[in-house]
């Protein structure tokens, strides 16, 4: 029988394989979002905190996170999820940002939402396709509510930023 140990960094190392089902190249990890793996009761529990509150994602992160660890010898784990610490964009790792732009999504910013939006004015983005900061915001929802539309003036092409918060 392996130590408690080395079951909790052998789930680690199988939560880093589950997809964000928003942005498919990130992972849960790259996100931020797991917050503990523990064992409770002979029970493996997986705390994860939202992106942000009502997020449709979190659910399906959830069955992911299961399937996941069920597959692997894992049936009996649950995910709770926890609001404290809450979630912000300074937990995308660094990975996860340049996986980001490479995707075409232009990665937050700024550190956090209070210099996101300072004074009203939208946050200089640079464009994830062509690197210019030659951007606008055409709209302040994406193709999700977590992000924002904007559009390249130098290659003319519109994408997404994924807000500070």
């Amino acid at each position: 029988m392996h130590s408690k140990e080395d079951r909790i960094a052998h789930i680690r190392q199988l939560l880093n394989q589950v997809q964000d089902p928003e942005i498919p190249v990130l992972t849960i990890e790259d996100l931020g979002i797991i917050k503990e793996v523990s064992l409770i009761d002979d029970k493996m529990v997986v705390f994860i905190t939202p992106t942000y509150t009502g997020c449709p994602a979190m659910d399906m992160i959830s069955v992911q996170i299961k399937a996941t660890l069920a597959d692997n010898g894992f049936p009996d784990c649950e995910v709770r999820l926890i609001l404290h610490p809450v979630w912000s964009t300074d937990m995308i790792t660094e990975k996860g940002r340049l996986k980001m732009k490479q995707y075409g999504i232009a990665p937050p910013a700024q550190k956090t939402f209070d210099q996101a939006f300072r004074d009203g004015k939208a946050p200089v983005v640079a464009c994830p396709l062509c690197g210019s900061e030659d951007t606008e915001i055409i709209s302040h929802f994406g193709s999700t509510p977590c992000k924002a539309l904007y559009k390249c003036a130098s290659c003319l092409e519109p994408f997404d930023y994924f807000k500070c918060h």
